[in-house]
């Protein structure tokens, strides 16, 4: 191996971190202060509070439905008044009169509060008519509601879509969720999926500062590795973009919690510490049209459109586009990026009739991509280097192109019962040459590289069909669904790799010949993979849905076929299992729910390598268990989350000569959420996550009790933002995320050290020539800390991301 010297020791670079770095934390901590307590000195409106609302038009029952909901207000109405009036929706921040007023307009209602509490709504009383004493046919509506609207501060959202359950208000769910809004992602300039689940503690964003893929920690257990798309698209897997997904056309990130297999069958990969879905933009009420300004730092330069209008008669037609383009060099040495992506989304609201199609084409072009850093056994993990040294070269390369489509359509057969059908899919091609596991080789800093060339194609298709309805049987409500469904996946890939190894730094890195690796004449099929299977909920509740239990039945069939590189076939698995759902939510008051779940999650079964002794022998897929207890409350425009939980998943390896199913992981956690605005002008958004992930089975006894690769035992996100009094239109915001110790190793003797990241960030919002424009300020990493940020399930090590400048300014035409 050829080895290129250090030019400076490490110890001279780093002699002062450790000496700083309590000082940055109280530095840290005293910022966000700074943001947050000013703001809590002051009042928290009461009835007048405006608050961010996002209803779309539709029937007028419908609206006032989602705007009580969304309002945490009490409404009752004539049934037989309201039927055949439809409402123009309410996009906005509105105090609850002004939002009534804006849902009421043109159809000679009003809404007018009741001595008791909430609204009554009532034919508008003309100069001289006594309004009526009495309504009749009065219907109540209390906080449920189909779709999820905003909670205070328009952060996240007031419920999630929860797959088989579908729309569920977070109060009513029986398991931990939340949904962060695209407003949230708009005003933290976050780019991808990743940047904005990095806000909660219960993730670990698990990639490289421009590295070419997303992937995520969810309660000590791995989501995917970036092969399968182990993200929900509107529901569906098999549709969002395989490796990372854009949030230029997403209006929800929601995350779930937990096994999802029971609600959404099993994730491609078969993930169990959570599930990942998004939600597309689409056409509101009000027509849009936004362009918006894009830097990031070094020269990343870009923009991007929205623009959507609703059309016919009726407004049944909607359209939505969403485009954006982010070129130049980036943050790390020798880098060069650029992103593109192109949305379409159009629907089609009737009366019984709603329709959905969504076109997607997302590519980017990375040169100097870097790579999760591996690590030789025996030897510690040396001090993170500068986040902006990239020991990637410049000839090497990552290119990456996805196209999806989703087509969805629902149609109530009765004023209760809903059919629904989507069918979808979506397409990754994939050519990079770089080194596929750099590895670190010695406490110097030296790391060993091999390049690749290297092809990956992949084609999924998923379609699912099932009922909807909500019924009584004397004093229970029922919310029943079925549903049947498929996924189909074929994955191509090649590969050749250079003969030798060179070696670079990670202090110094060397600047290398260019490595002349081929690229395979041909990407040959090497596996196919089935899922199927029907499913079964039903939610039963009773006393106002005061006590709500939910049961759910999934069976899943799981079938493959892997193939030799001469395209003969190698292994064929085919197995099926039951999973189950009990979840129970207590509200003993409307503003408090306590939850209990037992959720079980699935993931593919292995197949005995040519080396054991039972060599090809099928294993049924692996059953994890979740069982979870919490409690939510929601007061004053403010939501908080506690919960405890356990899951444990077996897994299989080798013991001696013979693959058994010998292996467990366990983790128990206990997570706590601050959500919401406590104060007028204030928004905070907050969690933190206690962790013991361990090894509980294994066939060498000395790795049991071992804690699981990189899974800290204490993770905190805290966020604030604050509306400057003094300067009307200027929001401040702070951010500090800390994560504890992580073990790079099983047998626990790697590890990398606990960090904590501060982000700060200004926006203010004006007119300039006449026009609504927003300008954001954010800046990542305030102190240029420099930390190793997560380590996978595979032992990579990925380098915290340096200090980051991004701006953009959005005006709307």
């Amino acid at each position: 191996m050829r080895r290129q010297q250090s030019q400076r020791s490490p110890a001279t670079v780093w002699r002062t971190r450790r000496a700083s770095a309590a000082t940055g934390t109280w530095l840290a901590v005293l910022m966000l202060g700074a943001v947050a307590l000013p703001a809590l000195a002051q009042d928290k409106g009461s009835v007048a509070a405006m608050r961010a609302f996002a209803i779309a038009p539709g029937p007028l029952t419908v609206t006032l439905n989602r705007f009580a909901s969304a309002a945490g207000i009490n409404l009752s109405y004539d049934a037989a008044q309201l039927s055949g009036l439809r409402s123009e929706g309410l996009h906005g921040s509105y105090a609850v009169p002004e939002g009534f007023r804006v849902l009421l307009a043109g159809t000679g209602l009003e809404a007018v509060p009741m001595d008791g509490g909430g609204y009554a709504v009532r034919r508008a009383a003309v100069q001289g008519e006594r309004a009526p004493a009495t309504l009749p046919e009065v219907r109540v509506i209390g906080k449920h509601d189909s779709e999820p609207p905003l909670l205070a501060g328009g952060q996240v959202t007031q419920g999630v879509r929860l797959g088989l359950l579908g729309n569920t208000d977070n109060m009513d769910a029986p398991l931990n969720a939340v949904g962060y809004s695209a407003g949230f992602i708009e005003n933290q300039q976050a780019r991808t999926v990743g940047d904005v689940l990095a806000n909660d503690a219960s993730v670990r964003y698990i990639s490289q500062p421009g590295g070419i893929l997303d992937a995520f920690s969810i309660r000590g257990f791995p989501v995917g590795n970036g092969n399968f798309g182990e993200i929900a698209f509107d529901g569906i897997y098999g549709v969002a973009s395989n490796y990372r997904v854009s949030t230029s056309y997403v209006e929800r990130v929601e995350l779930i919690k937990g096994p999802t297999a029971v609600l959404n069958g099993m994730a491609p990969s078969g993930s169990v510490g959570g599930g990942i879905n998004i939600v597309p933009k689409r056409a509101g009420a009000v027509n849009v049209t936004r362009f918006t300004a894009d830097y990031a730092a070094a020269s990343q330069f870009g923009g991007s459109v929205d623009i959507s209008r609703r059309l016919g008669s009726a407004s049944q037609f909607g359209i939505r586009f969403n485009g954006s383009y982010l070129g130049g060099g980036t943050a790390l040495d020798n880098q060069s990026r650029r992103a593109t992506s192109g949305a379409l989304a159009l629907d089609y609201q009737g009366e019984r009739l709603r329709a959905t199609l969504d076109l997607i084409d997302q590519r980017e072009r990375i040169s100097a991509p870097s790579r999760l850093l591996h690590i030789v056994p025996g030897i510690a993990v040396p001090d993170a280097p500068d986040g902006r040294r990239n020991i990637s070269q410049p000839w090497e390369q990552s290119h990456i192109r996805d196209g999806s489509q989703l087509l969805r359509a629902e149609y109530d057969l009765a004023d209760d019962v809903t059919w629904f059908a989507d069918a979808g899919g979506g397409q990754t091609h994939v050519a990079r040459l770089f080194a596929i596991t750099p590895t670190i080789v010695d406490a110097a800093g030296d790391v060993a590289v091999a390049d690749s060339n290297y092809r990956f194609q992949v084609a999924r298709v998923s379609a699912d069909t099932g009922v909807r309805a909500r019924f009584r049987t004397g004093p229970v409500s029922h919310q029943l669904s079925i549903v049947a469904s498929g996924y189909h996946d074929k994955l191509g890939r090649a590969y050749k790799t250079a003969s030798t190894a060179v070696l670079t730094n990670l202090y110094a890195p060397a600047t290398l010949p260019f490595q002349d690796v081929p690229a395979p004449s041909s990407v040959p099929t090497v596996s196919k993979t089935w899922l199927t299977g029907v499913a079964l909920a039903d939610t039963l509740s009773v006393l106002d849905r005061r006590l709500q239990l939910t049961l759910g039945l999934r069976q899943q069939r799981v079938q493959s076929d892997n193939f030799n590189a001469d395209g003969g076939l190698a292994s064929r698995y085919d197995q099926g299992a039951w999973t189950t759902l009990a979840g129970l939510v207590v509200r003993p008051w409307q503003q408090v729910s306590f939850y209990v779940n037992r959720i079980e999650g699935l993931s593919k079964g292995d197949i005995a390598p040519a080396s054991a002794s039972n060599a090809g022998e099928v294993f049924a897929p692996y059953k994890s268990r979740q069982y979870e207890v919490g409690v939510k409350l929601e007061q004053g425009g403010m939501r908080a989350t506690v919960s405890a939980f356990q899951i444990s998943k077996p897994g299989g390896e080798l013991a001696g000569s013979l693959f058994a199913v010998n292996g467990e992981q366990r983790s128990r956690g206990l997570e706590f959420g601050l959500y919401g605005e406590p104060a007028s002008n204030v928004r905070l958004l907050a969690s933190a996550a206690l962790l013991d992930a361990t090894i509980t089975r294994d066939a060498d006894a000395g790795t049991v009790g071992r804690s699981v690769i990189g899974a800290p035992s204490l993770q905190v996100n805290l966020g604030a933002e604050w509306d400057a009094v003094w300067l009307p239109g200027l929001t401040l915001s702070g951010a500090l995320a800390y994560t504890g110790r992580q073990y790079a190793d099983q047998a626990n003797t790697q590890s990398l050290p606990a960090w904590t990241r501060v982000d700060l960030g200004a926006r203010y919002r004006t007119k300039v020539a006449g026009k609504d424009t927003t300008l954001r300020l954010y800046l990542r990493n305030v102190f240029d800390r420099r930390y190793w940020a997560a380590v996978d399930s595979y032992g990579g090590l990925a380098i915290g991301e340096p200090r980051m400048l991004m701006m953009s300014a959005t005006v709307g035409f």
